[in-house]
This record gives structure tokens, sequence and C-alpha cells, in this order.
């Protein structure tokens, strides 16, 4: 007897991509300090198929000012993460998550002062 072909997992069974939990502290810790300061008011998380988002908000109702974007695909090539800005544009990408939001948090703090 033939064993089955397995079929690719695709559909709405197909796994998502989530960050993990030492991941999310991370990113958390810095959400925390920026909506103290004022800059930040909401997030959203999603975990799509191929990769899970972090979207930073000022408002409610706007952009996201960042996204912190997580692609497993990436991970040897051009990094795991990625920060995407409010018009879409990469502004960096990495393997570690740490070194990723320090170059954010640098930058809001800059605005800050």
């Amino acid at each position: 007897m033939n064993a089955p072909i397995p079929l690719p997992l695709t559909g709405p069974s197909a796994p998502s991509v989530f960050f993990n939990r030492q991941e999310l502290m991370v990113i958390l810790a810095l959400y925390g300090k920026m909506v103290a300061l004022g800059e930040w008011r909401d997030y959203a998380i999603t975990g799509l198929r191929d990769h899970a988002e972090f979207a930073i908000y000022r408002a409610t109702a706007e952009n996201p000012l960042y996204r912190v974007e997580k692609h497993p695909k990436l991970r040897t090539k051009q990094g795991l993460y990625i920060l995407v800005g409010e018009h879409r544009q990469v502004l960096r990408r990495g393997h570690e998550l740490v070194p990723l939001l320090k170059e954010l948090e640098r930058k809001q703090i800059k605005r800050i002062k």
C-alpha cells in the first residue's frame, strides 16, 4: 500500500508566524518607554503566514509610524527582523532584534530633545 503524499500547508490551516515571548518583551519595553514620553499611543500585532508585524501608532486612526517585522525566510540572508518606516521604507534590517530597536529608540529620543 502506498503512503499518502503530504500536502503543503496552505489556506486557513497554515501555521502563522508570531513573535515569541522574549521578542515581545523587548518590543513592549521600548513601547512602554515611548508611551510614557507621550510619543506613541497605540499598537497592533499581526501574525501572517509569511511574517509577523508589530505596528506602532502615534494615534489610533493614523498609518503606523513604524513596523517591526519578523520574516523567518530571510533569517539566513538579510536578517530575520526589518524596521519599516511610516512611508513603507525599510529603515534597517538585522539578525538581532535589540540592535534594531536601539536604532529606533535613538531616533525617537533625538527627536524629543
